[in-house]
């Protein structure tokens, strides 16, 4: 038996479920969840503002040991190192199917038939897809990778997302060595990407935020300047680059105003990487001639490949260990306490919570 908090729909209350055989079949994996951390997308479907499947197990953040095999289970992680019963894991959050045309292309994240953890209506098939559980059922094709003994679950359990999301933006964006960098938003994903952008030898990280404690929190993840976003900040960034702007602009914040700012913040033949905006935030104006006499690279980035996360798991045990990742979770909560740790992410945008099985 094994217990888990289904998601109904905004506004309701979230339900106890108890599941019976969970034994895994085929190349399924049955893993026991030892942490998951609540994202800024788990919000956004809790409130509302995100509509998924219902009902749903929410929770993509996770780590977990391994507990059984199917009899045709993959023994080797994404480095094609050996798996064991006991081992502490992670896994990509989302698993294409192989064949179709995008995971053909090498964007499994965009499959044609995806499955993604957290985000899936619970049904027989796939009982348990989130990480608020005390157990989940990894599916065929999900690769996952064993989690270096250094990290704490609840800083491995942020790679599954947020950690691997700024690993693919930085792939996107090139060699950072020399480079200016500004990034819109100092949440997690935002000070994840300052740091890798420091450790990347990046010669300028300019963090921006509203949020004066955020920007003073951007400066010990790797920010060598943070600014005010409600001041007039393209003026600003050209100001702190010699008049030509950023070379690298991340939009991480998820608003409108910050995405309009980051259309004017690069520099000529500068990279624009789109990764906030995850839940609607309206239209912002677009000027196709300034785009192309500025020779602009404008990018979304969605989800991430899953070596991204081999790369993020690999950075936090390595050159990351130097921030402090674990000031970073502001509270634990029991499964049973689902509904309070919501109430307490709503409450402090910018970390994590971690839901903790017992």
């Amino acid at each position: 038996m094994s217990c888990c908090v289904v998601f109904t729909g905004a506004g309701k209350p979230m339900e106890r479920m108890r599941l019976g055989d969970l034994t895994p079949r085929g190349a399924e994996l049955r893993v026991r969840v030892t942490c998951c951390t609540l994202c800024r997308s788990d919000l956004h479907t809790h409130s509302g503002r995100r509509i998924e499947p219902t009902p749903t197990v929410l929770g993509h953040e996770i780590v977990g040991r391994i507990e059984e095999f199917g009899p045709d289970a993959p023994r080797v992680d994404g480095n094609g190192e050996p798996l064991h019963m006991g081992d502490r894991v992670s896994w990509a959050v989302a698993v294409g199917c192989g064949d179709c045309f995008f995971c053909r292309e090498d964007l499994p994240q965009k499959c044609e038939r995806p499955f993604k953890y957290g985000h899936v209506r619970l049904d027989e098939q796939r009982p348990l897809g989130g990480g608020l559980s005390e157990h989940i059922l990894l599916a065929p094709g999900t690769t996952c990778y064993r989690v270096p003994d250094v990290l704490p679950d609840s800083v491995a359990a942020s790679a599954n997302c947020a950690t691997a999301t700024a690993a693919a933006l930085l792939r996107y964006a090139g060699p950072m060595a020399g480079r200016s960098v500004l990034v819109f938003g100092a949440g997690v994903l935002g000070l994840t990407a300052c740091a890798m952008a420091r450790t990347s030898d990046a010669s300028v990280v300019m963090a921006s935020d509203p949020v004066a404690s955020c920007r003073e929190r951007a400066r010990t993840f790797g920010a060598t300047l943070a600014l005010d976003a409600r001041a007039a900040l393209p003026e600003e960034v050209r100001s702190l680059t010699q008049g030509r702007g950023a070379d690298v602009v991340l939009e991480l914040a998820g608003a409108a105003a910050s995405a309009q700012a980051a259309l004017t913040s690069a520099r000529v033949g500068g990279t624009i990487l789109l990764a906030g905006t995850v839940a609607p935030v309206g239209t912002i104006a677009f000027d196709p001639e300034a785009a192309v006499r500025r020779m602009l690279t404008i990018r979304g980035v969605h989800n991430y490949h899953p070596r991204d996360l081999g790369t993020a798991l690999a950075f936090l045990a390595g050159p990351g260990r130097d921030f402090p990742w674990q000031s970073l979770i502001a509270a634990e909560y029991a499964l049973d306490e689902a509904e309070a740790a919501f109430a307490s992410a709503h409450q402090q945008p910018g970390v994590r919570v971690a839901v903790v099985p017992r």
